[in-house]
């Protein structure tokens, strides 16, 4: 078997490498033997261009000097075509493209004996007199005709496009991470019509405001090995069908790291990703992720604060439940995956097990991506103004009052939000959830499913003590650099109690105001954002125990629960492949004393029942065990594979937490944690608590 194996992996790469590729030919290299066409098309093309370039008059009075990427292709009837330029100078873009038309056409590249598109990287270095090295990079080849085609022997008519990056055109997510989310939302609300509160994004609906795959393109680095292509620029492994395409990837978290408690942190992740299509309508995603980590003294307290039911001694927030590794750290595996649909262009729907976040924030009071994965199904609908979003959830509770025969008690939840561009400046988003559980053997309520029904009332029909709701309004305006946006969260109020200012308990809301900053200061990709949040005692608390908003001991909306307020600064800045990422968190939280002598609810817990008030009145904001919290993280790091997003960093967080008291959770302390590594960028994990 073995060998029936071998032979036929051999008589694959035969195969393979039996298809010659030939590159584009120039009149002048018309004799050159084909191990030399490279060469001479290289040394060809950088001739021409700097021979007929002419520096515009604006670069020259501002002194420019630098390297402008630029990604063009030879199309099969040996024309150039120039795809991108990275510059910001509209003349630098158009001499560029009035070079490239001056250009001979020239023999094709061959694939097979058959006409191929090429695409190529050219750095041009200005000054001109720096382009002694011929410097052009092969991006991607486009067969004629798939290795297997059904009849070879058929007049090829039609040239099959492949890419390196099949997933910019699929109903595939987008990972979510702060920094990339950055500039597709720049990108999206430059167009009439975008929607960008409901993350993460699908690629196909993204790829309509950014040029996806001029963007990786502009990052590419000119590799001719395998092992370069692969760990600079590519997906590890690549097939594509007539009506089918995989990628698979591996995923890695390496961290090195010491705090100034003397504890050397860690972290060990080893994953594989698999992203695929059927079809132009059917998608899917799968992640495994095996993990073993220790943190900074402070993560690790919370970490075992956290702890299920069962035995195992911690949860890693936003990550999962974990099992004791060695005497000092935890192993916790992670599954993510989910199946895409998109019939039309108006409907997506997704089934899967992993996160979602709602909102323009670095935080949200809505819902945010705190927590663990869960199963989730959504339905997007984009109509005329308005992007509407159906996601149902299921949760679980893993604290020991809820747990039977070692079986974690289940809750649903149910959200509606509609996303509406009222002008081409201001948005306007309606926010509705309602949770419940199986009191009664209720099981999955089919009320629910109803996409359009309005939940409060729903919930109030189905018994006064058969879920909890809650509704939001979020606004934002959109400026061409600049964007403004709010999010108001209502769990329960009384207008005349809010008028009274007496600090009724149920007056439970929350408020974020927040500002973004793009190209600051007319600093290409600098970002600054500024937001501020709090959110009252008890907010997201309920009275009966599985109603509270929060899932595997961790809230799914703001990392601190309620009880508090804080503000956030942030700056971040990429330079080609270079990034350095600035934040700042200041803030107030009230803790619960939990001495043995104050055992009331304070409002800061949302799995706290809310009926073991303290009072109910006189309640403010950082009440009960007041604590000042202040932390400080920059990491700076280099891009190395922009295909999976795979960095290369170092990160420095200071952390100084005092509470009035010791708290349950964290004793007053002052932080010092220094990391490196190098990570698969694909999800955002949160400390800053």
């Amino acid at each position: 078997m073995k060998k029936t194996i071998v032979g036929i992996l051999f008589l694959f790469s035969i195969s393979i490498y039996a298809q010659v590729e030939k590159y584009p030919v120039f009149k002048s290299c018309d004799s050159t033997i084909i191990s030399n066409l490279q060469d001479c098309f290289n040394n060809e093309i950088q001739k021409k261009i700097v021979a007929n370039f002419k520096i515009p008059d604006v670069l020259i009075s501002e002194g420019f000097e630098g390297v402008v990427n630029i990604v063009f292709l030879v199309n099969t009837s040996g024309e150039f075509e120039a795809l991108y330029i990275n510059t910001p100078y509209k003349e630098l873009k158009e001499e560029v493209k009035r070079v490239f038309k001056l250009l001979p056409i020239v023999t094709p590249a061959t694939y097979n004996n058959h006409p191929i598109e090429m695409q190529f990287v050219f750095p041009l270095n200005i000054p001109l007199n720096r382009n002694t090295q011929p410097a052009v990079s092969k991006r991607t080849q486009k067969p004629v005709a798939d290795l297997f085609q059904k009849n070879p022997n058929k007049e090829l008519k039609q040239v099959q496009k492949t890419t390196l990056f099949p997933e910019h055109k699929s109903g595939l997510n987008i990972p979510f991470t702060h920094n990339a989310y950055n500039v597709y939302d720049y990108y999206i609300s430059q167009g009439s019509n975008g929607h960008t509160a409901v993350k993460p994004y699908v690629y196909s609906y993204v790829n309509e405001y950014v040029d996806l795959d001029a963007q990786k393109n502009s990052l590419i680095q000119p590799k001719t090995t395998w092992f370069g292509k692969k760990l600079l620029n590519e997906h590890m492994a690549f097939v594509k069908g007539e009506d089918y395409w995989f990628t698979v990837d591996p995923v890695v978290d390496l961290q090195l790291g010491k705090d100034n408690q003397g504890i050397s942190t860690f972290n060990n992740t080893r994953a594989i990703q698999i992203n695929g299509g059927i079809g132009k309508k059917f998608n899917f995603s799968t992640s495994f992720y095996e993990s073993q980590g220790r943190f900074a003294d402070y993560v690790n307290q919370y970490a075992e604060y956290m702890k299920p039911d069962g035995g195992n001694p911690a949860i890693i927030p936003g990550r999962g439940i974990a099992k004791q590794f060695k005497t000092d750290a935890y192993d916790y595996p992670v599954a993510e995956a989910y199946i895409s649909y998109t019939p039309t262009k108006n409907f997506n729907f997704q089934f899967g097990h992993g996160k979602n976040f709602i909102g323009d924030g670095y935080r949200s009071l809505f819902l945010s991506d705190v927590a663990s994965p869960y199963p989730y199904l959504k339905i997007t609908t984009d109509f005329w103004k308005m992007k509407y979003t159906n996601l149902w959830m299921w949760m679980q509770d893993v604290r020991p009052e809820l747990t039977v025969d070692g079986a974690y008690k289940q809750k649903f939840m149910a959200i509606h939000y509609l996303s509406w561009n009222v002008s081409k400046k201001i948005n306007i988003g309606l926010f509705e959830t309602v949770i419940w559980d199986d009191v009664n053997n209720r099981g999955f309520d089919v009320n629910y499913l109803n996409p359009l029904i309005f939940y409060t009332a729903i919930e109030f029909s189905s018994g006064s003590r058969a879920g909890n709701s809650l509704i939001g309004l979020s606004l934002k305006y959109k400026a061409k650099n600049i964007q403004l946006y709010a999010q108001l969260l209502l769990d329960e109020f009384r207008a005349s109690e809010i008028t009274s200012s007496d600090g009724w308990w149920a007056n439970k809301f929350g408020v974020q105001l927040g500002i973004k900053y793009y190209n600051a200061f007319n600093i290409k990709n600098l970002y600054l954002q500024a937001e501020y949040n709090a959110v009252r005692p008890y907010t997201y608390s309920h009275d009966e125990l599985n109603y509270n908003y929060g899932h595997n001991n961790q809230p799914l909306a703001h990392l601190w629960g309620a009880n508090f307020r804080e503000a956030i600064g942030i700056a971040n800045y990429t330079k080609d492949r270079w990034f350095a990422n600035a934040k700042m968190v200041i803030g107030k939280k009230g803790f619960d004393f939990n001495d043995g002598i104050d055992t009331y609810s304070y409002g800061g817990n949302v799995f706290q029942d809310n009926d073991n008030r303290a009072s109910d009145y006189g309640n403010e904001i950082g009440q009960g065990n007041t604590t000042t919290i202040f932390i400080a993280d920059l990491q700076v790091g280099y891009l190395v594979n922009p295909a999976t997003n795979l960095k290369i960093f170092g990160g420095f967080t200071f952390r100084d937490f005092n509470p009035t008291a010791p708290t349950n959770v964290f004793d007053s302390s002052n932080t010092t944690w220094i990391t490196f590594g190098l990570k698969t960028d694909v999800f955002n994990w949160y400390f800053d608590f």
